[in-house]
């Protein structure tokens, strides 16, 4: 089977093979009638159907693998402003590695240290407009995170689990969120959307306090069996043992659903 990025040319190829053929038939007076401005709704057709089929408009802009040692690293700062591409966020299982995975072309981390704290940045602004490939990021596990990460147009699916997250902020202007908590958060998280869904899981071993700011267009969804409303809009685990520490999150939607498993 061809590449994904094979499939794409080739479909392109085909497609301007066949313009061709219309436009030397309308040339030679053999298709009569025909306007060839009409056309004009192809060069859509061709360009949806090449993203479709390899992730990108342009050749060679499709997501390429990375990693960065952690070296001397003992916390870090994780900033994304993805704009409308996904992004997906797991811990990492190598050693060594601070982040490792795929990120879109000409969007390679910015990597800034100070002392033993490291600023990592990606930029849906460093990247060409052409280029959709999904962001995908693993990151090591024995430090803390401050994980902060925004998208205009695009799902954000973040699994922390195995994680420590000094903080976070996760926000959609339309898409929807995936978030699974962290091993430990030492400060609230925030999950925030204009327009989407908000799916929180808390794995067993986990405590959380979630708290949902709803409104007349953002409802609540919760298992039964794992949370219970304890006041109007605030929801907690159940069997929290006294010496459990408590994961707070904050969800806030305008349109949208939330739901909490």
């Amino acid at each position: 089977m061809p590449k994904k990025g094979a499939r794409g040319i080739w479909f392109g190829s085909l497609a301007l093979i066949a313009l061709g053929v219309v436009l030397l038939l309308h040339n030679f007076l053999l298709m009569s009638g025909f306007n060839v401005t009409t056309l004009w709704p192809l060069l859509l057709l061709v360009g949806g159907a090449v993203i479709l089929i390899r992730g990108d408009l342009l050749a060679g802009g499709e997501g390429r693998a990375f990693g960065i040692t952690r070296g001397s690293v003992e916390s870090a700062t994780l900033e994304i402003n993805a704009g409308e591409i996904d992004v997906q966020l797991r811990a990492s299982e190598r050693t060594g590695r601070l982040i490792a995975g795929q990120f879109a072309s000409d969007a390679r981390p910015a990597l800034h240290v100070q002392g033993t704290h490291t600023f990592l940045k990606l930029d849906r602004a460093a990247t060409s407009w052409l280029s959709f490939a999904d962001w995908k990021l693993e990151l090591a596990q024995d430090l803390p995170w401050q994980v902060l990460i925004t998208s205009s147009i695009g799902q954000v699916d973040i699994d922390l689990s195995g994680l420590i997250v000094q903080n976070g902020l996760i926000a959609t202007g339309l898409g929807d969120i995936r978030f699974v908590l962290p091993d430990e958060a030492f400060e609230t998280i925030y999950l925030r959307t204009a327009v989407g869904s908000v799916q929180v899981i808390t794995p067993p071993e986990i405590a959380a306090r979630i708290t949902v700011q709803r409104g007349l267009f953002f409802t609540v969804n919760i298992d039964a069996n794992r949370y219970e409303e304890v006041e109007t809009g605030v929801y907690m685990t159940h069997q929290i043992d006294a010496d459990t520490d408590i994961i707070d999150v904050h969800i806030t939607g305008t349109f949208g659903d939330a739901y909490l498993a």
